[in-house]
């Protein structure tokens, strides 16, 4: 059996120069190991280039074993950074932890969801959690809120990627961005910084003080084997993903954020309630002088009921008070699906919500898709007994189907003296009816 011997050909700039000088002032690996404290095994990696991308501290011991003047050093440290992530990259993300974007509105009603995704984070009880629900649900707010938290309690740097969106101009920015296509396997195949690995140059980046990496606005992962390897590969780091769904990575906590709460029908309203007051302080941009009423208080908790206490959705229609008054509101969501619809999308015309949704339930499997038509015709609320028997499916077959119904936000579960009970959204089944075609 032959041994592939290392050719000069192959092995990089830092290795030979390495092995120049530890030859030339007459050590042996063992000897410059003992002299520098780095291992023998890393040194001969190094030198026969099965190790390329040495860590600034080894570069720093291996330049002291060997004696270097000033100018050799330069030159070691110069060789030890080609194709690689700039250690000014390293150095100002060490200096000065990033934090993450400021945010431009209060956070209402999502304290219990915050205090447990930080607790979680924090401990390192979880260091994979997937924030989940429909859109406009407020997914990206709670992960900023959550950032911002860890951030401000112990300097934790935040690596902040819209993974959809337009990322920042500076170096660290672009990596981090290169890095999170590499990992999701979404940006059309590897990708190079600087000829290297991404992944690899984050990780080098970031190992001596791990962040929390956000990923906000996960369409798909179509490899997230990866975001495992890079979690065993950056011992302390924590990466905290918002999505559509689940990655399907092993050990990701899921955490399904539902609508705010609101009032059952007939239920006695809040006034003081999230999404009542998300409704006021939209309302009195648009209209500073209003000033409802009981009754008006009332018609305003019974939108915020039919619009889900989705906090988008509320923005849309409170923006409608430029031109109707809080009463003609309230008929117009209960005129039918293709009113409340509409209405997402406010008096400017932008259809933002509304087209989110529909991409939302273009996207569901057949099956799922087809079973939720189905729920949708017979009405809203329902339970996994009724799931059998418009299916024929067996309890964990519909169990299953239900629950991605579920973790895609498109339903809302309820549990009633022990049972489990679920709802549809009513701008869910608003879309599915008219889809259908079926009036209500």
């Amino acid at each position: 059996m032959s041994i592939a011997v290392p050719t000069t050909e192959n092995v990089p700039l830092f290795g030979l120069l390495v092995r120049q000088h530890r030859m030339r002032i007459g050590l042996t690996q063992r000897e410059l190991a003992d002299l520098s404290t780095v291992s023998v095994r890393a040194i001969r990696d190094l030198e026969q280039g099965r190790a390329r991308r040495p860590r600034q501290d080894t570069v720093r011991l291996i330049a002291d074993g060997l004696r270097l003047g000033v100018r050799a050093r330069a030159d070691l440290e110069s060789a030890a950074g080609e194709g690689r992530t700039s250690w000014a990259v390293k150095a100002s993300y060490e200096a000065d932890p990033p934090a993450p974007p400021l945010a431009v509105d209060v956070q209402l009603g999502r304290e219990a969801e915050t205090a447990v995704i930080v607790d979680e984070l924090a401990s390192g009880a979880e260091r994979l959690v997937t924030i989940v629900g429909i859109d406009g649900v407020g997914r990206t707010r709670l992960a900023l809120e959550v950032a911002t938290r860890l951030h401000i309690a112990d300097r934790t740097p935040v690596l902040w990627c819209p993974v959809t969106g337009p990322a920042g101009s500076d170096r660290l920015s672009t990596l981090v961005r290169a890095a999170a296509d590499q990992l999701l396997g979404t940006g059309g195949g590897p990708h190079l910084v600087n000829g290297t690995d991404d992944i690899a140059a984050f990780v080098e980046i970031v190992a001596d003080r791990p962040p929390l990496l956000v990923l906000d606005g996960v369409v798909e992962a179509a490899c997230p084997s990866r975001v495992v390897q890079l979690l065993r590969d950056c011992p302390g780091l924590r990466i905290l993903v918002t999505a559509a769904f689940p990655l399907g990575a092993p050990g990701e906590r899921h955490f399904l954020l539902n609508p705010l709460a609101v009032a059952d029908e007939g239920e006695p309203f809040n006034a003081d309630a999230p999404a009542v007051r998300i409704f006021m302080e939209r309302a009195r941009r648009y209209r500073p002088d209003v000033n409802p009423d009981a009754r008006e208080t009332a018609l305003i908790a019974d939108i915020c009921r039919r619009l889900d206490g989705i906090p988008q959705a509320v923005h849309a229609a409170a923006s409608w008070l430029v031109v109707y008054d809080i009463a003609t509101l309230h008929q117009c969501l209960h005129d039918g699906p293709a009113e409340l619809l509409h209405h997402l999308a406010g008096p400017d015309g932008g259809t933002n919500l509304r087209d989110a949704l529909d991409r939302r339930l273009a996207t569901l499997p057949t099956a799922e898709r087809e079973l939720l038509d189905a729920l949708c015709v017979q009405g809203e609320t329902f339970d996994l007994a009724e799931v059998m028997t418009l299916t024929g499916r067996s309890l964990p077959d519909s169990g299953r189907a239900v629950r991605s119904l579920v973790l895609r936000g498109l339903v809302r579960p309820s549990y009633t003296a022990g049972q489990s009970r679920f709802r549809i959204l009513h701008l869910v089944r608003a879309a599915q009816l008219c889809a259908l075609d079926v009036r209500v």
